[in-house]
């Protein structure tokens, strides 16, 4: 019996109290959130347009003005 008392008052010692470290009130909330997201979203964009200049910077001058690389009409080894 004296067991289980002291397993139950050790639950409730453990169960009591902050999880983690405080958060500032200014990381939470929808603006906070907002904030970040755009944050993330103009960087996305600075990456992609980065990376499409140098796409555009290392394309194969032979393969300029095609499109899509088509399959071959007649593919070989298939029924």
């Amino acid at each position: 019996m004296r067991s289980l008392v002291v397993m139950l008052v050790v639950g409730l010692l453990v169960s009591c109290g902050v999880v983690g470290p405080p958060i500032p009130p200014e990381n939470v909330g929808v603006a906070a959130t907002i904030e970040r997201q755009q944050k993330r979203d103009a960087l996305n964009a600075q990456q992609r347009e980065a990376a499409a200049t140098a796409e555009a910077a290392e394309s194969d001058p032979a393969l300029q003005g095609q499109d899509v690389n088509l399959p071959p009409l007649r593919p070989v080894g298939t029924r």
